[in-house]
């Protein structure tokens, strides 16, 4: 399950699951088990992919899903080479808001691209690397929006109830189909009980690293 001792794991679920509100609690869960946390992001991941992240949300920008795939996956990979895998080699955890599991939710479910085409384009970029943990926030849509409203929202966030409903059913069929990794948290629930679901299901999955780990 791991790349020398380091862990993968990653948030998944669509804008207004709380993704971000959660993230730093859960690397500070990880922390508490002995690892050292290097937290990243997609789009994003570094400069390729911040500079790629501030196109891809750019509401004055009109993109289509090949064109968004793209972006993507350019990004994808440098991140996969510049921190992904060196942060796994030398035993951390990365903990990574979106990968994979997003572009088939968004890109595959809400905009209607074939999954084997998405496969192909992450095959021809060289992504070998799945990662080893996935929290999946669940919630319904509309609450998801309700919570979002106030926001000034960028260009994924401003797309229809419907887009995130077809997402939403993508990310529930990538659970059932890898089930190994995914773990859902119904992120309904005030922020307590789904750091409380977080936590438990941290410590049921990955070990303690003691001194002599090290």
């Amino acid at each position: 399950m791991a790349d020398e001792s380091g862990f993968f794991i990653t948030l998944e679920g669509i804008e207004g699951a709380g993704k971000s509100t959660v993230l730093p609690f859960l690397a500070e869960q990880i922390e508490a088990l002995g690892y050292t946390v290097e937290r990243s992001r997609e789009p994003g991941g570094g400069p390729l992919g911040e500079a790629l992240r501030a196109i891809f949300l750019n509401s004055d920008l009109q993109l289509d899903a090949e064109e968004e795939l793209l972006l993507l996956y350019a990004g994808r990979r440098n991140h996969l080479r510049g921190r992904i895998l060196p942060a796994l080699a030398a035993g951390r955890v990365l903990l990574c808001d979106r990968y994979e599991d997003s572009t088939i939710a968004y890109q595959g479910g809400g905009r209607g691209v074939a999954l084997e085409r998405i496969e192909e384009l992450s095959r021809w970029a060289g992504i070998t690397r799945q990662p080893d943990l996935t929290f999946w926030l669940d919630i319904d849509p509309q609450m998801a929006a309700e919570r979002i409203r106030d926001r000034r929202p960028d260009r994924m966030e401003r797309e229809n109830i419907d887009f995130f409903r077809r997402a939403q059913a993508a990310f529930a069929r990538r659970a059932t189909e890898v089930p190994e990794r995914f773990c859902r948290i119904d992120a309904s629930q005030p922020l307590p009980q789904v750091q409380e679901q977080l936590r438990q299901a941290l410590l049921a999955r990955i070990p303690v690293r003691s001194l002599r780990d090290e």
